[in-house]
């Protein structure tokens, strides 16, 4: 049991972001990479987008395509508009809150009907979205930054597909405990992001 322990803090340790380089004014720009590196930049991004994953895992069946789809569809409307420079209110907290609920539901395991998880996932993406769009660098095309931040997001709702199916494994032999750890340190972040 604690060899398997020891491999789930490892690879958590792997997904970690080294540093917070998901907003304005840090990094290099240059198109679809600097757009590729905002979600995996900022631990907000990162794990509201891989919280999607395991959410999508844990409702299972058409919510493994949707919750994703609507995430990245919804994500890129707020990003047009934060682009556009419409004015969103509350997009930190929005940003937060995402972390927080999305959290909650992992960790209590909660059995949402699939519209409403996608209606809860979409609306919290347009926050992401327009921080992203809000956040461009001037002077990179808008469509490669854009593509490049649903490339990456994409991907991390693949690893959090991954993350779903190796906790759900660990869970079956250990029980839910690990959804509950997870979920709960993920909307502990939130709080801290949130204050």
């Amino acid at each position: 049991m604690r060899q398997n322990m020891l491999r789930v803090a490892v690879i958590a340790l792997g997904l970690a972001p080294t540093a917070a380089l998901a907003h304005v004014g840090v990094g290099h720009a240059s198109g679809m990479m600097h757009g590729f590196m905002h979600p995996l930049g900022g631990v907000d991004h990162l794990l509201a987008m891989i919280l999607v994953g395991v959410f999508a895992y844990q409702l299972g069946r058409k919510a493994l395509v949707l919750l994703p789809l609507s995430f990245i569809a919804l994500m890129a409307l707020g990003g047009l508009a934060g682009v556009a420079g419409m004015p969103l209110p509350f997009v930190e907290i929005g940003i937060a809150l995402s972390v927080i609920v999305l959290g909650l539901a992992v960790a209590f395991g909660v059995n949402a009907p699939v519209a409403l998880a996608v209606a809860l996932v979409g609306a919290f993406a347009v926050f992401h979205g327009h921080a992203h769009g809000a956040e461009m660098p001037l002077g990179i095309s808008g469509f490669t930054y854009g593509l490049g931040f649903m490339l990456a997001t994409a991907l991390l709702h693949i690893v959090g597909i991954g993350v779903g199916v190796l906790v759900g494994t660990l869970g079956n032999s250990y029980g839910k405990s690990f959804y509950r750890v997870a979920g709960g340190a993920a909307a502990a972040v939130g709080l801290v992001l949130l204050v």
